[in-house]
């Protein structure tokens, strides 16, 4: 009987080292989606034009951003000429996580979500679809874990861990652990919506610091004590908590702890970094400024590597000094600073001896504030930058691509380099790259969808129609990415322009369920077949 038990240890010792093996032989994949970042704020996609400090167009050289890790990601891996997500935050998010369109998860916009079957109340996300990234990537034997930008309810996602910033339900929660809060207050019997640093009345929207001293929780680390638990949660912590302490840099030590962890356990793993980096927000350092976006650490590029300056920031109460060490407002001080955080990504990659077997994968969730975010003009609020950068995976590409990608295409993209095979009566709008990426296959889509509330955005190679029901010639690239020729007569462009309008205007139909399909349907009883992993190809 004891022989039979040592054996039985035994095999199942060795047939977990297996596992392991085979597991770890996939790739692991970092998501890096960053927040309202136009393609044009990418120096790689030649834009003529980019975002000023306050908002609006410039082509002043002061304010365009510098980026020598992603522009050499870009050119060793590959970039694409035309990604789209929809206009606006939450119902990009929405088509990342569920590789769906509106007329499934019901995201249309921001503040337009359809209600719950039960009518009371919004769809979360994790109810309008079986699968979202994380199912997949836990499928496929993965780690998972996210970090930053929620924007939604946490509670029935299944990602291992994660650092949220702020931490979910912040906005209504007096937590003791930052001041840096725009919170809504009854003012002689009228709500107001007030600065809780300064105790002043401002016109903005409420918020949580996610910059500097950040609202941070943390899920299911293995050091707290609960499954959602608030940060700073240990002595080592609380002590160098701050005004120097910066959120995006807070998110990428406790990725980076997971990683390594998660490397010792043969494990591969999953980073769905949501990065608030280039969104607009309260410049509690400066509050009596009309900053559109807080400065960051400042950083310097030697031609080989990154200096970052320590913060050293003093006061309190809406006066404070940086003492030169913060950045000026500006996106482009958010794009430099996610191009540093890039850096240490590539930097941890390779100490960790895993530069080789990890895709990286950048991009945006819609267009810049005060340029094309909210926007259904041409394609200003939808046109992103995307890079995909992996020097393990052979890709038959390099550079810059000429294609159409939409970023609902990566829920699939990541379920095939995961070996997951999603059912075939499962609706998903994503395209996988990967054929694209790894075969001679010259096109990814012959088009690509956006939304905005009601309005339907779509384009192919020819031509464009956007959420004004305007037709724009995208035959030729302008030199700001944008201003094309708006199609006034249809008889002045090729057949081939309108043979495209005219199968792009049958593709529409499938999804314009704004009106008539709004809500989540009461008898929507989606149990598709489970998901499945398959044999990987040598």
């Amino acid at each position: 009987m004891k022989l039979e038990i040592i054996r039985s240890a035994i095999f199942g010792f060795f047939l977990l080292i297996v596992q392991q093996s085979i597991a770890q032989e996939k790739p692991n994949i970092i998501l890096l989606y960053a927040d309202d970042i136009s393609a044009r704020e990418l120096p790689i996609y030649g834009s003529s034009v980019w975002s000023v400090p306050k908002g609006g167009d410039t082509s002043d050289m002061q304010y365009r951003a510098q980026t020598p890790v992603l522009n050499h990601l870009a050119e060793e891996g590959i970039y694409v000429k035309t990604a789209w997500a929809a206009t606006i935050c939450s119902p990009s998010r929405a088509m990342m996580m569920t590789g769906r369109y509106a007329h499934q998860h019901k995201w249309w916009h921001n503040r337009d979500k359809g209600k719950a079957p039960d009518q009371k109340g919004s769809w979360n996300l994790y109810d309008s679809a079986a699968y979202t990234l994380e199912d997949i990537a836990n499928k496929g034997g993965y780690a998972t874990y996210w970090a930053g930008k929620t924007q939604m309810k946490i509670e029935g996602f299944n990602f291992d861990e994660g650092c949220f910033t702020p931490g979910e339900g912040s906005y209504n929660t007096p937590i003791a652990t930052t001041d840096f809060r725009l919170e809504t207050r009854k003012v002689n019997g009228v709500k107001k919506i007030v600065n809780a640093d300064t105790d002043v009345e401002v016109t903005s929207y409420v918020q949580s610091g996610w910059y500097w001293k950040p609202h941070v929780q943390l899920l299911n680390h293995p050091k707290a004590s609960e499954s959602l638990e608030w940060w700073p949660n240990n002595k080592a912590a609380k002590d160098t908590f701050g005004l120097n302490t910066f959120g995006p840099d807070v998110e990428l030590d406790f990725i980076f702890d997971f990683m390594e962890r998660k490397q010792k356990e043969k494990k591969p793993f999953f980073i769905y970094h949501t990065s608030h980096l280039g969104h607009d927000a309260m410049d509690f350092l400066n509050p009596n400024s009309k900053n559109k976006w807080p400065g960051t650490p400042k950083i310097s590029w030697d031609g080989k590597a990154y200096t970052r300056i320590q913060p050293n920031v003093t006061g309190d109460k809406g006066v404070y000094d940086t003492h030169g060490t913060i950045t000026e407002s500006g996106i482009h001080h958010h794009v430099n600073y996610l191009d540093y955080q890039v850096w240490r990504y590539m930097n941890k990659l390779k100490e960790m001896g895993v530069a080789n077997n990890t895709i990286f994968i950048f991009c945006a969730d819609n267009g810049t504030s005060g340029y094309g975010k909210g926007s259904p003009v041409s394609q200003k609020g939808t046109h992103v930058p995307l890079i995909i950068y992996a020097p393990g995976m052979n890709m038959t590409k390099k550079g810059l691509q000429d294609i159409l990608v939409n970023m609902s295409d990566m829920l699939p993209t990541i379920a095939e380099i995961a070996s997951v095979k999603i059912p075939d009566s499962y609706e998903v709008n994503g395209e996988s790259l990967l054929p694209f990426l790894t075969t001679d296959t010259p096109k990814h889509r012959e088009w690509i969808y956006g939304y905005h509330k009601d309005m339907q955005i779509i384009r192919g190679d020819f031509v464009l129609k956007d959420g004004k029901n305007d037709w724009w010639d995208v035959g030729e690239n302008p030199d700001d990415l944008i201003s094309f020729k708006k199609i006034k007569d249809w008889n002045e462009v090729s057949e081939a322009h309108r043979k495209e309008r005219d199968e792009l205007n049958k593709v529409l139909p499938r999804f314009n369920l704004h009106e008539t399909e709004h809500d989540a349907s009461i008898n929507r009883t989606e149990t598709p077949e489970p998901l499945n992993v398959i044999a990987r190809k040598e």
